[in-house]
Parts: structure tokens; C-alpha cells; sequence
């Protein structure tokens, strides 16, 4: 005992400072908002022919391409097809949106604030019912670090409760299997008004790798309705703590 107290002086206080101090550093290898560069050449599909999920959308006739970050699982793959390096993936980890539609990036897309509903209902306490609607388990585990003591999400008063009776809303992963869309519906249900829905992650999104297959119902938002989307696949813990403190107002 005396040993874990003496160890766990030596590791001082391990919280980040996030959002009042520097966000926490992120590995190089994280692919983030994607950055497009305009004037591709006319006929060039090699971006959209290469993404497994359909998610570039084909260049205008002397334009560039768009992503729908929201089906984009951030393989890179467009990225490394293209010839004249025009797709970047950035390190920019603000990835949510409020609004479906502000998930598309094309060149020059502005960075779209999210609505801040949840503020002006619930103030300074968020409850969330998390619902793993068919997921691989990456989305939901990258929620669970939230609660660890390097995040500390309760620090902001966002806490996950057992019972969607006990919640503000609901926090949705998966691309919602049949098998679960009735036992969605009824959570939705069970969570008193007002109330919110969050959908992390490509698949609870748009279907992710798993977009229109027939057990599946392409994301939650076809379900119920949606308040805040994060992409990714899976979402870095920090786009997704990025995205909570938007929709709750504690940054811009």
C-alpha cells in the first residue's frame, strides 16, 4: 500500500490541462481534417476510384474533390493516389459537426462551429447513455479513455450513466445492426426530453466499411435524429472530448 501511495506521488498530477492549457500531443501518424488543394485535372478519378467506402466525391469538371469526412475511414488511400498530392490528411483534430452536410471538405471549406444546443438545455452537466449499436469496439473503446485519469471527462461534468432514463442523451457507436435498431429505438425512447444524440464514428455515421449492407442501417441518423456528429474511424479521444466541449459551449 505504502508503495502505490509513494509511486502514485512520484507520477504527480497526470490530468491534461485541456482546453485551458495546450491539447495533448498527437502521433504522427494521425490523419486528421483533410486539406484539398484545387485544380485537378479534368477525367482524374484516381482518388475516387481508390476509397473502399466511396467516400471522395468526384472533382467538377476543372475543380478538386471532395471528402464526406463522415464515411471517411482516414486510410490515407485517396491520399496516396493522388499524383499531385492535393489530398493531405492535416493534424487537425476539430472533426464534428452539428449538421451532417458540414462533414463534406472540399477546398477551402471553412472550419463550421458546432450549435450549441446542449448548453442552453443543460448547462454545465452532461449525462450520457452510451449505445453500441453493432460497433467493432475501437469506437467504444477510444470513449472509455475519456474516463481515465489523463482526460478526466467528469472534470466538465460529462458522465455515462447506466440507464438511459438516468441520461440527457445518448451517445451512439456502430453502424446500427437490424438486430439493434429496435433496442435503439427504445433507449431513444427511455431518455427523458429534452434530449440529445451523439454519433462517433464512421460507422454510426454513414455505415462505415459496412455502408449499405443489408443488416445494416447506414448510421444512426436514419434512426433517430442526430445533434452532433465526430468522425473518424476510430475517433481520436481527442476529436471526441473536441466535439462534447463544443456542443456544451466551454470552447469555440
Amino acid at each position: 500500500m505504502f508503495e502505490i501511495l509513494k509511486t502514485r506521488r512520484q507520477q504527480k498530477y497526470r490530468t491534461f490541462s485541456y482546453p485551458d492549457g495546450p491539447a495533448p500531443s498527437l502521433p504522427e501518424r494521425f490523419a486528421g481534417r483533410p486539406e484539398i488543394t484545387p485544380g485537378c485535372p479534368q477525367g482524374c478519378r484516381q482518388c475516387v476510384d481508390v476509397c473502399p467506402v466511396g467516400a471522395v466525391l468526384a472533382p467538377s469538371e476543372a475543380d478538386a474533390p471532395c471528402i464526406d469526412t463522415g464515411r471517411c475511414l482516414f486510410c490515407r488511400a485517396c491520399e496516396k493516389a493522388c499524383p499531385r498530392q492535393a489530398i493531405v490528411f492535416s493534424g487537425e483534430h476539430r472533426l464534428a459537426a452539428s449538421r451532417r452536410q458540414d462533414l463534406v471538405v472540399g477546398a477551402g471549406s471553412p472550419q463550421v462551429p458546432v450549435d450549441e444546443r446542449a448548453a442552453r438545455l443543460f448547462g454545465r452537466s452532461l449525462k450520457l447513455r452510451q449505445v453500441s449499436a453493432g460497433g467493432c469496439s475501437a469506437c467504444e473503446a477510444d470513449c472509455n479513455v475519456l474516463n481515465t485519469l489523463a482526460w478526466d471527462i467528469g472534470r466538465f461534468g460529462i458522465q455515462f450513466v447506466a440507464s438511459p432514463r438516468h441520461a440527457d442523451g445518448l451517445l451512439i457507436t456502430g453502424p446500427v445492426t437490424a438486430n439493434m435498431r429496435l433496442a435503439l429505438e427504445k433507449t431513444h425512447q427511455a431518455v427523458p426530453e429534452p434530449r440529445i444524440v451523439i454519433a462517433v464514428g464512421a460507422c454510426a455515421i454513414s455505415g462505415g466499411p459496412c455502408v449499405d449492407h443489408p443488416e445494416v442501417c447506414n448510421g444512426a441518423d436514419g434512426i433517430v435524429p442526430v445533434d452532433l456528429y465526430v468522425p473518424g474511424c476510430p475517433p481520436h479521444p481527442l476529436t471526441i472530448l473536441d466535439g462534447l466541449l463544443r456542443l456544451l459551449g466551454r470552447i469555440d
